[in-house]
């Protein structure tokens, strides 16, 4: 039987991971058998410069964890080799770089995930890395509305333009 110091520190380790997950936009769950040490490493500096929190830990303190915060049903995909991508901020970018990293390693898994207090499955969080980044999408905005102005600008130069033209020649017509 395992020493209360043992015990607490386990129970330190589930409460850290608890919060973490309480306070994040989304998660992702993976199962990262059969990745290289290369790309592994690389792997996790896109995450940690994405903000992105990836912890490999035991499958039964993941799902203590997750139990804590009411994402319960995670615990089924909580299998083999597992570990937990925690975004803080951005909802999409946790699962955007891990199915980059799923479609260059065949072994490489996305299980599941949560977003919005929701745990989804492997193909919702596949859909979720298809989104477009915040940026891009604030960009598409605001393209969508500045193009109708610029059109709108274009139409009265036009007309400014048509009557300047037409103002010389109504001079010219009465002298």
């Amino acid at each position: 039987m395992p020493s209360n110091s043992i015990l607490a520190q386990k129970q330190q380790i589930v409460a850290d991971l608890a919060e973490q997950i309480k306070n994040s936009a989304a998660g992702v769950i993976v199962n990262y058998q059969g990745i290289t040490v290369d790309a592994d490493t690389a792997m996790r500096k896109a995450l940690r410069t994405a903000g992105v929190k990836y912890v490999v830990m035991k499958n039964t303190l993941t799902g203590r964890a997750c139990d804590e915060v009411g994402y319960s049903a995670l615990k089924e995909y909580l299998n083999g080799m597992t570990a937990i991508a925690i975004s803080e901020n951005d909802p999409v970018v946790a699962a955007k770089i891990l199915k980059e990293y799923a479609s260059k390693v065949e072994s490489f898994n996305i299980l599941a995930g949560y977003v919005d207090g929701e745990v989804i499955d492997a193909a919702k969080v596949n859909d979720l890395a298809e989104i477009p980044s915040k940026e891009v999408l604030i960009a598409k905005f605001l393209g969508s509305i500045r193009s109708p102005l610029y059109s709108f600008a274009y139409a009265i130069q036009a007309v400014v333009d048509k009557n300047g033209e037409a103002a010389p020649a109504a001079e010219a017509a009465e002298a």
